[in-house]
């Protein structure tokens, strides 16, 4: 029996009765857990938004909605005592777990080699250029590369069934056809769910929108699980923003629940958890400890990373202050702390780690540019290769080949290197807390530079597209975030640029007025100014730029 009927047994009884109310069929005995669906229909509506499928996310929902609420203002209290003061370390309660002999499941079928993975959100067209990229991966992204627009999350779902049912084909509108490739291996697919903090806000459990997490993995789980099977892999998962071993076994329980539910065999669900966040870095261990019958793995969320030194300790004063964006390098102190503690424990423990981005777009009108910018992507995927990463990410089609061809040149015909155990590395909290040691100056061109990326992403975002090219580069909104960011934290801690001038509201609202007006009609970009400046220069830090955004989305 497949999944779908399996969860479908015990809506067959009444074919008449309306979608909510078949969905309800578990909740009958309380109305305040019934689902709702709020969103307008679109296309896949009826083909992913199954009564049984909505049952499905209901129970993920009623069973751990309360506790991820708990952990969210876990977060917030240890925030609260970071501002305050404290710092982070790791955790004595948890030593054991450092200090014991164990390892994660072995490597599931399809993530054995996983040395060029490609990035992307999940529209028709990205789907089918992903899955014949040649990459070893594709990460689905439901998150930083996509926009949570509804259409955009019922019908990416939708694009990943067809696509392995192998039905899915795309025609852009100059006429230009897509289809995915015959006789060819495609990438495996991991999906990237959208981060604990982010609801669904057009699905409703007890009249509460539930979180995207379980939307974006139980729809994916519900469809796509048997289907994975039935082609040799399985359903795989990239965790993202996640803040503490404690949030990382709420993804392990809801795994547990939800191939209970399916009848999926305990264990086929894998993992790979990016490490994105700060307080993260010290749970390491912990975080593919929770996970280890479902664990694949952790991966160098770098940009995020930033993002989050910066939001951590963003009251802190200059111990704290991160220079231009640009000009932070992965062989800073602090990042090399980073990586290189990431790429030891996870080969102590028989995982892969996964370095981070090359987020470069080739030009094809400017070789000048193309070549000092290939050569810089060339030396970042060098040095993680020979760091002892598995693989490593790239954000367009056209640096597949490069990525392979450097992995290859380490690798050989050895899948991965997991047997590269780095004994040598030893990493303190004081190296993982040294921001001060970054090299680099805060600029006027670095301010310039956030203010203009973030109002071109952000446009585009509100418009329904959260992967943008800007500059040359392939921008998400984390980088996004990093942007608006740096400028509440130089705001706010009395930085003066390299030149000696203050950094103020009012400096900054003068240069959005000079990059709006060199980017065009400064009224297409109304609606992401008032959003940029709400989340950069107000008194209060909004935690994620994406809560904000998303309240301005129908």
């Amino acid at each position: 029996m497949s999944s779908e009927h399996r969860a479908q047994r015990g809506a067959e009884r009444d074919d008449s009765q309306s979608s909510e109310h078949r969905a309800q069929r578990g909740a009958e005995r309380d109305d305040s857990q019934s689902i709702a669906v709020t969103g307008w229909d679109v296309t896949g509506s009826e083909e992913i938004l199954t009564p049984a499928a909505l049952e499905f996310l209901a129970a993920l929902q009623r069973e751990h909605g309360a506790r991820r609420t708990q952990l969210l203002a876990a977060r917030q209290d240890r925030q609260r005592d970071i501002s305050a003061g404290a710092t982070l370390d790791f955790l004595p309660e948890t030593a054991g777990v450092r200090g014991g002999d164990w390892r994660v499941a072995e490597p599931a079928p399809g993530l054995v080699d996983r040395r060029v993975e490609i990035t992307g959100p999940t529209d028709a067209k990205m789907t089918i250029n992903a899955l014949n990229s040649a990459a070893k991966v594709w990460l689905a992204d439901f998150e930083d590369a996509n926009t949570p627009l509804w259409a955009n999350m019922v019908g990416g779902q939708l694009n990943l069934r067809n696509a392995l049912d192998r039905t899915i084909d795309f025609t852009s509108p100059e006429g230009k056809s897509y289809a995915l490739k015959d006789a060819c291996e495609l990438a495996t697919i991991v999906v990237r769910p959208r981060g604990w903090h982010l609801p669904e806000k057009h699905v409703l459990v007890g009249g509460e929108p539930m979180s995207g997490s379980l939307f974006d993995f139980g729809l994916y789980f519900f469809h796509c699980a048997r289907r994975q099977l039935d082609a040799g892999k399985g359903p795989y998962f990239y965790l993202p923003k996640m803040e503490s071993h404690l949030e990382a076994r709420l993804w392990n329980d809801v795994f547990v629940q939800a191939q209970d539910a399916l009848g999926v065999p305990q264990g086929t669900i894998r993992a790979t958890v990016l490490i994105e966040t700060i307080p993260a870095a010290f749970e390491m261990e912990e975080i593919l400890y929770e996970l280890r019958e479902h664990s694949s793995g952790l991966n160098a969320g770098r940009w995020d990373y930033l993002f989050s030194i910066i939001k951590v300790f963003r009251t802190r004063g200059k111990e704290f202050l991160v220079p231009d964006r640009n000009s932070v390098a992965m062989t800073a102190p602090m990042m090399r702390a980073y990586t290189d503690l990431l790429v030891s424990t996870c080969h102590r423990r028989g995982a892969h780690a996964i370095g981070g981005m090359a987020a470069f777009i080739p030009s094809r009108k400017d070789s000048e540019v193309n070549d000092t910018a290939m050569a810089k992507v060339r030396e970042d995927k060098q040095r993680e290769a020979g760091d002892g990463f598995d693989g490593s990410w790239v954000a367009h089609p056209d640096l597949v080949p490069l990525c392979r061809e450097v992995f290859d040149g380490v690798l050989g015909e050895r899948p991965n290197q997991l047997d590269r155990l780095r004994d040598e590395v030893t990493v303190t909290a004081e190296q993982i807390l040294d921001v001060a040691s970054t090299p680099g100056e805060i600029t006027e061109d670095g301010l310039r530079n956030d203010v203009s990326v973030a109002l071109q992403y952000l446009a585009s975002w509100l418009k329904g597209n959260g992967a943008v090219a800007v500059f040359n580069l392939m921008e998400d909104a984390a980088t996004a975030e990093i942007s608006r960011s740096q400028i509440w934290q130089w705001v706010h801690n009395d930085v003066r640029l390299a030149g000696g001038e203050p950094v103020t509201r009012g400096l900054v609202n003068r240069i959005i007025v000079e990059e709006l007006t060199k980017l065009g009609d400064p009224e297409d970009y109304a609606e992401a100014r008032k959003l940029f400046t709400e989340v950069a220069l107000a008194d209060t830090f909004a935690d994620f730029l994406t809560l904000p955004a998303y309240d301005r989305m129908p």
